[in-house]
């Protein structure tokens, strides 16, 4: 079972079985493994799900016993309610923090309502979901619902204060909307070892004013401007000027009227300009921002843009790729305990890498390949694992997996191409998170690309300590899809 869908279901079993053990069918493990499995493959509901599990019942088999075949929608139902969401979070966040452990650089915090989970009988809103996200990595790093967006700043300092256990935000810059200016929070990022960056919008006009006022009156001496940046997609035209000002020691200064707003060593403001040209009209915006960090221009509009992408990804893709405002799950934990997955399988389409481009029969090949080929969606991803279970779970389409034995192999397999018979060359690399397995590099006689394949040996020993690589003609069998 490859390794991260492994990880996932050891930091799912904190959460335990509600059943009589004598009256189990349906471990709990096997209802998550099939709703996060049937999540990818492009079902978004309980129904959908386990029919895609009925169908699929083989996979499913090769990871997890499944005694009773595969579960109905209404168990998914039951199930899914009576989970408490708190604790699936947090073993999300544990989830991530051990399969990605490298320190995110920007995270954007933001929240998303989901419209048509609110409950009419019982006088609830829709449920709302704040969610921080690795701009850089686009990833989910963990989530905190609340029933009103007014709740947000509540919840924004719980979150951060379940993402900086073992230091886990620490030296990152923290984006947060206008609706996180505030102290407490700029505490809280502070206390986590990480760096902010405040949107200042008319919630605190006391605040906006005195910046404006600054900026107005300010010596040009004192702000670091730099030329436009010009901006072009999508039916207009965008020209933005950022401005940053490092003297911002006025901030925290003792003669201040009681009760103003104060964010925690505050040391840089910055004001981005707009200029937005549409076919019928132009707009004209201005943005503040503070930040804890003394950021050059040119760090403040890549940081400033970089926000925008748990918006433009995260906010998007649930509503267009997953249909999350759609959904009309409302009844106990149901809607939260669901957009938890949704992050879940997320992250799992994100990290996969990008299926292997066929060559069309009649184009002529490039003379350099495109060194920022497009990424392929969302949603055709989702299709994808639709389509073929195994890539549930297979994290590179490009990659295959192959069991060694102490006899010559004869042939490698990936997809529908073969290469029978055609010796290859190798090369090596040990993947320590997986024991005794290795990534090997293997180009076939006579092609331009290289293929990678995981390698578990069996009896031969493949020289995991260094030293020189075996050389000369190699082939494989035992083929099968699976991950590095």
């Amino acid at each position: 079972m490859p390794h991260r869908l492994k990880r996932l279901l050891h930091h799912l079993s904190p959460i335990k079985d509600f059943q009589a053990s004598f009256r189990v069918a349906y471990r709990l493990s096997e209802i998550l493994l099939l709703v996060v499995c049937g999540t990818i493959a492009d079902c978004d509901d309980y129904d959908a799900i386990a029919d895609w599990g009925e169908e699929n019942l083989d996979f499913l088999q090769g990871i997890l016993p499944y005694d009773w075949g595969a579960p109905t929608g209404r168990w998914l139902t039951i199930f899914m309610n009576r989970i408490n969401p708190a604790l699936l979070s947090a073993c999300f966040t544990a989830w991530v923090r051990e399969t990605w452990p490298d320190r995110p650089e920007l995270i954007a915090i933001d929240g998303k309502t989901s419209r048509r989970s609110h409950d009419r009988g019982q006088d609830l809103p829709p449920l709302h979901m704040v969610s921080a996200f690795a701009a850089n990595s686009r990833l989910v790093l963990g989530q905190q619902p609340v029933r009103e967006k007014s709740n947000e700043l509540t919840a924004i300092p719980v979150l951060l204060e379940r993402l900086a256990v073992d230091d886990g935000i620490k030296g990152a810059l923290v984006t947060i909307d206008a609706m996180g200016c505030n102290a407490t929070i700029a505490k809280a990022v502070r206390d986590a070892g990480a760096d902010y960056l405040l949107a200042v919008k008319a919630n605190q006009p006391k605040l906006l004013r005195a910046i404006e006022l600054f900026f107005r009156d300010a010596d040009p001496k004192m702000l670091d401007k730099e030329p436009p940046e010009f901006d072009k997609g999508h039916g207009r035209i965008e020209t933005r000027t950022v401005t940053v000002a490092r003297e911002a020691d006025w901030l925290n200064g003792d003669r201040r009227f009681p009760g103003e707003l104060r964010l925690q060593d505050a040391a840089a403001i910055v004001k981005v300009e707009s200029r937005t040209k549409l076919k019928d009209r132009c707009r004209f915006d201005t943005r503040y921002y503070i930040s804890s960090r003394r950021l050059s221009c040119t760090s403040a509009g890549g940081v400033v843009r970089g926000h925008w992408g748990i918006e433009n990804t995260l906010h998007w893709e649930l509503d267009v790729d997953f249909n999350e405002d759609q959904s009309r799950l409302r009844k106990g934990h149901g809607a939260t305990n669901m957009a938890i997955v949704r992050h879940l399988a997320i992250n799992l389409i994100q990290s996969a890498a990008e299926p292997p481009k066929r060559p069309r029969p009649l184009s002529r090949p490039r003379a350099k390949p495109n060194p920022n080929p497009p990424r392929t969606s969302v949603r055709r991803k989702r299709k994808a694992a639709a389509r073929n279970p195994d890539f549930t779970y297979a994290q590179s389409w490009a990659q295959i997996s192959v069991n060694l034995d102490s006899e010559p192999c004869r042939f490698v397999q990936l997809g529908s191409t073969s290469l029978a018979g055609l010796p290859v060359s190798f090369v090596l690399v040990k993947a320590s998170e997986l024991g005794p397995a290795f990534r090997l590099h293997v180009r076939a006689a006579g092609s331009q690309g290289w293929l990678n394949v995981l390698m578990v040996p069996a009896v031969v020993s493949l020289n995991p300590a260094g030293g020189p690589m075996p050389s000369g003609p190699f082939r494989a069998n035992a083929a099968r899809w699976g991950r590095c």
